[in-house]
Formats: C-alpha cells, sequence, structure tokens
C-alpha cells in the first residue's frame, strides 16, 4: 500500500547512489547486492534521481520502506521494487536486509522492448513494489534470472551488454507476468468479496426474524466467523453481529411502525423469547422504548421503514 510523502527540498542526482551522474553510463548494465551499497549508508537511502538508469531491486530477506515519487511503500520481503529513470526515490532499510539490484540504461532497454514487445514499456516506466509468493511463482526463478545478469555485468566479455540487456528484458517480461496475475488475483478477490456481501444480505433478509448467531450465517456461506466479521467491518464498518442487530433493528422498526402487533407480539416474531429483553436491546440501538417508538413514528415525528436491508 503506498501512501502520500511530503515533498523534499533537496535531490540529489548519481549515477549509481554516491557516484557522480556524469559517468557515461549509456551502455550499461550493473549488478550488486543490496546490502553492499546500502550498509555503507547505515541503510538509508537519501531521496536521489538517477537522469538515465533504471533501478530493478529483489528484496530476498529483511524490509523497510520505499519512497518513490512522493509515495511510501513497505518494504517485505520477497519483492519486486521498479525505480525507472527520472523517480525521485529513497530507501530506509533494516540491517537485515537481502536481495539483488541490477542498474540498467533505461533507453536502451525501452529500444528493445519496442520491438520485442511493446506493452513491456508500461513495466519499465511505471514506478512499482510487487510482492512475490513463491508458491505460485512460475517459468525461470527470479534469483536466477538475478544471478544470471549479475554474471554477465561482471564477466566483461564480447557482448556483455548485449546478454545482460536480453536478461533484463526477460526479467521485465516476468515482471509483466507477475504483475498480471496480482491484478487478476485482486480483481478475483473483489468479485468473491461482492459475492459474499449480497449473500450476506440476502441471508439477513431471510432470516431477520431469528435470532441467529454469527456462526449460523458463516457456516451457511462457507466462511469462518472471523471472515465473516471482516468481510462486515470493510463494507459496512461494523462486525458481524452489529450487522445482524442492525437488520433485526430495521425490521422492529418496520413492524413498530406498520403493523398492529403488540410489542410482545412483534419480540416473538423477531425472535425474542422474553419481551422485556427485547425492549433493552431495542432501547441500546436506538435510545427510546419500542413504545416511545411507535408512538413517535405514529405522529410521524420519526422515520419509519417499510422495505428491507439496504
Amino acid at each position: 500500500m503506498a501512501h502520500d510523502q511530503p515533498r523534499r527540498r533537496t535531490v540529489l542526482h548519481f549515477a549509481l547512489y554516491g557516484a557522480e551522474a556524469d559517468q557515461p553510463w549509456v551502455d550499461m548494465v550493473h549488478y550488486e547486492r543490496i546490502p553492499l551499497r546500502a550498509g555503507r549508508f547505515d541503510f538509508d537511502i537519501k531521496p536521489h534521481v538517477h537522469d538515465a538508469l533504471i533501478q530493478v531491486l529483489y528484496v530476498t530477506a529483511g524490509g523497510g520502506e520505499t519512497f518513490i515519487d512522493g509515495k511510501t511503500w513497505a518494504v517485505v520481503a520477497p519483492c519486486l521494487i521498479v525505480v525507472p529513470a527520472r523517480s525521485v526515490h529513497g530507501f530506509h532499510f533494516r540491517s537485515d536486509i537481502d536481495g539483488h539490484v541490477i542498474t540498467a540504461a533505461q533507453s536502451a532497454l525501452e529500444s528493445l522492448a519496442m520491438t520485442a514487445a511493446p506493452e513491456l514499456l508500461e513495466f519499465i516506466r511505471t514506478p512499482t513494489v510487487l510482492s512475490i509468493d513463491p508458491d505460485v511463482e512460475r517459468g525461470t526463478p527470479l534469483d536466477t534470472l538475478f544471478q544470471s545478469i549479475g554474471h554477465e555485468a561482471e564477466s566483461h566479455e564480447r557482448w556483455q551488454f548485449t546478454a545482460g540487456a536480453a536478461l533484463t528484458i526477460a526479467l521485465f517480461v516476468k515482471i509483466g507476468r507477475l504483475s498480471e496475475s496480482a491484478r487478476l488475483s485482486a480483481s478475483s478477490e473483489q468479485r468473491t468479496m461482492a459475492a459474499r456481501i449480497e449473500r450476506f444480505r440476502a441471508l439477513l433478509d431471510r432470516h431477520c426474524r431469528e435470532r441467529r448467531p454469527v456462526a449460523s450465517y458463516a457456516d451457511e456461506m462457507g466462511v469462518s466467523t472471523g471472515q465473516l466479521s471482516r468481510i462486515c467491518r470493510a463494507t459496512f464498518g461494523v462486525s458481524a453481529i452489529e450487522a445482524i442487530d442492525a437488520r433485526s433493528i430495521h425490521e422492529a422498526k418496520r413492524l413498530l411502525g406498520y403493523s398492529t402487533l403488540s410489542v410482545k407480539q412483534i419480540a416473538s416474531e423477531l425472535g425474542f423469547q422474553d419481551e422485556a429483553y427485547f425492549g433493552r436491546f431495542f432501547r441500546k440501538q436506538t435510545g427510546l422504548r419500542p413504545t416511545e417508538y411507535r408512538s413517535a413514528a405514529h405522529d410521524r415525528s420519526l422515520p419509519t421503514e417499510k422495505g428491507g436491508a439496504s
């Protein structure tokens, strides 16, 4: 989750952090372990900019936070961090941080992507912090990709940059796939949540005249009581039992306002075995006794509720 950060007054421009910005990095791919440079600065990398370079970090252990273009993200291993060129960014890592970081000429990568797969430009140009689930990672492992890029970066062999850049494009293919998978998963979770909310509302309407416990609703929905309460808090801002009670009160108000049933009959109708308990419950929820509410409703000084659950 990203959070807005206050703007910083001074932004340093570097090639690699702590190095001069005027070095000819146009045709390079650089690799190092995250602690190597971060440790030299007490794991606190101040806001700075790489004018022509993109960085990709794969955090394999530890954590901290990163701030990119005014937003702050939590860093929790394992995760990927993409910092495009010209992005103002910094890091505050814990001392147990570990992982890989590659730095590459963004314009060269964009040229390769334009030829191979223009859709990859979105992932090259967009700041990203992407959580990784090792259990669902498919294809070439991220560790293998980063190590292969590191080998090429340090080999000084012929066509070193070409091989490193090609492997970096392969890395962005991996990032693109992981990003799309995360989007699909989030979309699926949203659809599941919406379906569960509608199911819960339907059950509340069906059973509003019964004093059913939360577990009964959860069982019928195929979720745990904890899951049901989390759904209610995320959607309605109340716990599951509070949502159930609110629906009971809704029905009680409707009966008090539009029926000729006695309070005792209404209490029985709503699953309360004791009229006195129903009275205390109603007063706790509304601030009025049932008879007071009925009188006010009949005097049209209180709104009455004809419909079902909203």
